[in-house]
């Protein structure tokens, strides 16, 4: 029972609508209590009786899809499926109301409907079912189906903010990159991804004290996220750089003395500090021409490093992934 092949039979959409939204249950059974029709995580899950069908159901279907689940206590795939579709359903972020009708206890509605097996999930919109399935599914059907009958889900304010400031960060607006993770941490103050982006603001901006501030409040378990590690990369290289000195010195070292592999190893940090990230790409594939055994291969090394801090939009990364390859494979 499920997409072009659902069909509940002609009282379905006629005495069904008409009965329990009508003069039949609707009427005395209308004002019984019924949950809140509130898209919050709280509210999007909630039990339904016979008497609460048509308020709870029927009339909120009007504004917003609700699904009907039929289940029972001694249905095994029933107990299957519970997880999966209320995860997507919460996963779904308002889209849909899940409501759960025992049919050993209300065994009303499912006989009206014409159901003969469960579990069995319907879709009620505008009042009337318009889709459904039957048995256990997996949670990536189930969002499939939410989809279909009620839309994709809506964004959520977190991951619009996230978005709009990483892209502000990929820009070097820092200023206006940080109001969007500070609004993002108004409304979760954990949230990793936020605090990365909020330190690579003040990264770019060369507040480094703060930059460290805001990555130390992220849990030691969250630290191996691709988005953390790359901002913990960029916080330690830029506090090398720092207290490297003078870039004329340094560059006048390797030009006095091209073999000078620490001198341009230290040129790669100042020259990454200072956002040149090209140009310090070009100092350690000197190095790893001259040397590659320097160091322990500490030249590589400090090139993956970068890798990892700039991320994988960063021009210089490609171009130094290209560079690396053509010294170690030709």
């Amino acid at each position: 029972m499920s997409g072009g092949n659902f069909s509940m039979g002609g009282q379905a959409g006629g005495s069904f609508g008409g009965s329990y939204g009508g003069s039949g249950y609707g009427s005395q059974q209308g004002q019984s209590q019924a949950p809140a029709q509130a898209a919050g995580a709280d509210n999007l899950i909630f039990d339904v009786t016979t008497p609460t069908f048509a308020k709870a159901v029927l009339e909120a279907s009007r504004s917003q899809t609700v699904l009907v689940d039929f289940w029972a206590p001694w249905c095994g795939p029933c107990r299957q499926l519970t997880p999966a579709l209320e995860a997507a359903v919460k996963a779904a972020k308002g889209a849909v109301l899940l409501a759960k009708m025992n049919i050993d206890d209300h065994p009303e509605v499912a006989g009206q409907l014409g159901i003969q097996s469960i579990p069995a999930v319907i879709a009620f919109k505008n009042g009337q079912p318009v889709d459904g399935f039957m048995g256990a599914q997996p949670e990536g059907q189930i969002k499939a189906f939410i989809e279909r009958v009620a839309g994709p889900a809506p964004a959520s304010p977190v991951d619009t903010y996230l978005a709009e400031g990483e892209t502000l960060l990929e820009a070097k607006d820092y200023g206006q990159a940080a109001q969007m993770f500070g609004g993002v941490l108004q409304m979760d103050s954990a949230n990793t991804r936020a605090l990365a982006g909020l330190a690579r603001c003040y990264l770019g901006a060369g507040d480094l004290a703060r930059a460290r501030q805001a990555l130390e409040m992220i849990p030691e378990d969250a630290r191996k996220d691709a988005t953390v590690a790359a901002a913990f990369a960029a916080l330690e290289l830029a506090e090398q750089a720092e207290q490297l000195g003078d870039l004329a010195g340094l560059q006048a070292k390797v030009e006095a003395n091209p073999d000078d592999h620490q001198a341009r190893f230290d040129l790669a940090l100042a020259l990454n500090g200072r956002g040149d990230h090209q140009g310090a790409v070009d100092q350690l594939i000197g190095i790893i021409r001259r040397d590659r055994s320097w160091n322990e291969d500490g030249a590589r090394k400090q090139l993956l490093q970068f890798f990892e801090a700039w991320g994988p939009k960063e021009p210089a990364t490609n171009y130094g992934r290209r560079k690396l390859s053509s010294v170690l494979f030709s």
